[in-house]
């Protein structure tokens, strides 16, 4: 039989915590701040559900934004990543700051990068996987960008913007080891499910559109590489009702990525996190 989770039992947690115990599989967050960050899990009866991250990014109209070159969120180790603060207006005082995976906090120019200007040159290793972003004295942030960094030897890795795309933009995603995607035969999947398989190691999507939105990744014959999500902003002169951030989402398919929200509406938003899962047929 199948369980919806109008009669799931579950507990939510929150950095290995109880938040608490639903009977509907239904955890609601009325208003969603910075404070609700963190890893989440729930449990039921049948099993736990892998933790995943939920992390809040508030945007302001403050004169800046992060900005990456190139524009993607995975590399290979020994490459390089200019990471730069995008600034109008008065520019003083905003700082390049990460988080990486080993739980450090720091800004460029400390122990890691090269400054120049409002920009960071990063020469890529292991341990600088993490969430980037733009720091102003007063503690304002900027948009974030989770970078991941593969070790070279035998990785397979997807190609995709790291930075959301714009409705309409043409956006090829590559499938890549150790090198070019040439001669990389690779099938691509959105969501567990395939769209294509490509010879050349690449996909191309025209015109990117709201259904495009998902997480993706590559396989070969090499491996598969990790899933990365793919956001979508639609342009202000044709704004889409859908974009509206009343956040919806459900536990096993991801708490890992961005969620934006306007302040202006923050008191308003909801965030439901759902536990679904199935049980064998009695």
């Amino acid at each position: 039989m199948k369980v919806t989770p109008s009669d799931l039992t579950a507990d939510f947690y929150k950095d290995g915590s109880l938040v608490r115990t639903e009977t509907t599989g239904e955890m609601t967050i009325p208003a969603v701040s910075k404070s609700d960050e963190g890893l989440y899990k729930c449990s039921t009866s049948e099993g736990e559900s892998p933790e995943r991250l939920m992390t809040l990014t508030v945007l302001s109209p403050l004169p800046v934004s992060l900005s990456i070159r190139p524009n993607r969120s995975q590399f290979f180790e020994y490459e390089s990543l200019i990471v730069s603060c995008e600034v109008q207006g008065n520019s003083a005082g905003w700082t390049l700051k990460r988080y990486t995976s080993t739980g450090k906090l720091s800004a460029c120019g400390t122990d890691w990068g090269k400054q120049q200007g409002f920009s960071c040159i990063v020469s890529l290793i292991l341990p600088d996987s993490g969430v980037y972003w733009c720091e102003s004295g007063s503690g304002e942030h900027s948009n974030t960008v989770n970078i991941t960094v593969h070790d070279t030897a035998g990785a397979v890795m997807l190609e995709s913007p790291a930075l959301p795309v714009t409705e309409g933009d043409s956006v090829t995603l590559r499938c890549r080891y150790q090198g070019t995607p040439s001669d990389l035969k690779a099938g691509f999947y959105k969501d567990g499910s395939l769209v294509r398989t490509e010879t050349t190691g690449e996909m191309t999507i025209p015109a990117v559109s709201k259904s495009d939105e998902g997480l993706y990744k590559c396989s070969t014959s090499e491996g598969e590489s990790p899933e990365r999500l793919m956001t979508l902003t639609v342009p202000a002169s044709n704004p889409d009702p859908s974009t509206v951030p009343v956040l919806s989402v459900s536990l096993p398919r991801l708490l890992g990525s961005l969620l934006v929200v306007s302040p202006y509406l923050l008191v308003t938003i909801v965030l439901l996190v759902k536990c679904n899962r199935r049980r064998g047929s009695r």
